[in-house]
């Protein structure tokens, strides 16, 4: 999809320095990327103690079994 939009130019320089990105549509996609990794942890987080299983389940076995 195109579409137009006014970039921070400070932002943009700060970006290609950090990554070694030059391009502008490769930093804003990496950028979005990002954001949305970080949002998915956060509500996978959000779960911690939620989750209850069952006293005989053996996680550490079927971790083992993915190994």
């Amino acid at each position: 999809m195109r579409t137009n939009i006014e970039l921070d130019a400070d932002l943009l320089q700060e970006a290609a320095r950090l990554t070694g990105i030059r391009t502008k549509r490769v930093l804003v996609r990496m950028g979005l990327q990002a954001l949305i990794e970080s949002k998915r942890r956060r509500s996978l987080s959000a779960l911690r103690g939620q989750i209850h299983f069952y006293p005989a389940y053996e996680y550490r076995a079927a971790r083992e079994r993915l190994r």
